[in-house]
């Protein structure tokens, strides 16, 4: 398949990261034509789990500008560092400020509260961080599945197939 051929998505993890969440979106993309890039604060090698992935660029340098979109997995430790790297806050922001698509499951939603982009968003996430997102402003709901404009989200591993729908959905209605 080649329904995002062309087509170049930012994946933004670090050390911690959930790895379903991040290989599963990541293959479906690939799949469907896309050239994936891992953007992360750290050089090298990120890992989650029993995982690893070379990291492809540097947050500190990527743009905004040079993506179709943005995918943020979770996984609770990747996420918590995330939202506190300023470049990676900015880089995920500037994808809301060109109404570029954004994807995020389970907890990458702490990483869009840091971004300040949640105000009157419908979205979703891992419950816990429900009361977090809505002191951000967002209407948060327990789906499997929520987009809001270009804002995908999900809750859990559980949810990627849903997730992953939408994500190639968002991209084919884009064009």
């Amino acid at each position: 398949m080649s329904d995002l051929k062309g087509r170049r998505i930012a994946f933004l993890v670090t050390n911690g990261y959930e790895p379903s969440e991040l290989y599963s979106p990541w293959d479906t993309v690939v799949e469907q034509g896309a050239e994936a890039v891992l953007v992360s604060p750290e050089s090298g090698e990120v890992s989650g789990g029993d995982h690893s992935q070379k990291v492809d660029l540097d947050v500190a340098k990527a743009n905004a500008d040079d993506f179709d979109g943005l995918v943020l997995p979770g996984g609770t430790k990747n996420a918590d560092q995330i939202r506190m790297n300023k470049d990676a806050v900015n880089f995920t922001r500037a994808f809301f400020d060109a109404n570029k698509t954004v994807a995020s499951i389970c907890h990458a939603a702490w990483i869009l509260t840091e971004a300040d982009v949640l105000k009157d968003r419908n979205m979703t996430s891992f419950p816990s961080l429900q009361t977090d997102l809505r002191n951000a402003g967002a209407n948060w709901a327990d789906e499997e599945l929520v987009v809001d404009g270009n804002l995908i989200t999900s809750r859990t591993p559980k949810d990627l197939p849903a997730f992953n729908e939408a994500i190639i959905n968002k991209f084919i209605e884009n064009d």
